[in-house]
């Protein structure tokens, strides 16, 4: 069963920047695209970023492209979003996923980012 982890959520002033975390166990995340997704309050989840499974190729949602870099390290079994620029639109409770072969998709348990003066 994979489990994933999200960290590195916080409070952070307009402008700011903020590193999320999303560790994976259970299973090796090297097979799979892994994604960032984010819900605001009142919202629908949205895809944030995602991240082929050696990390050549990647793509982000138009409000975040240029302010957030997604990444992995196989090797830790983690993926990474650096988010520079923040805005309070970013607010949200943000996700990590990962889809496997079979169409399942697996969720954290999410970490808040608040950015806000």
């Amino acid at each position: 069963q994979v489990q994933l982890v999200e960290s590195g959520g916080g409070l952070v002033q307009p402008g700011g920047s903020l590193r999320l975390s999303c560790v994976a166990s259970g299973s090796t995340i090297s097979s799979y695209t892994m994604s960032w997704y984010r819900q605001a309050p009142g919202k629908a989840r949205e895809l944030v970023a995602g991240i082929t499974r050696t990390g050549g190729s990647t793509n982000y949602a138009d409000s975040v492209k240029g302010r957030f870099t997604i990444s992995r390290d196989n090797t830790k079994n983690t993926v990474y979003l650096q988010m520079n620029s923040l805005k309070p639109e970013d607010t949200a409770v943000y996700y990590c996923n990962l889809l496997n072969f079979y169409g399942k998709n697996y969720w954290g348990q999410g970490t808040q980012v608040t950015v806000s003066s």
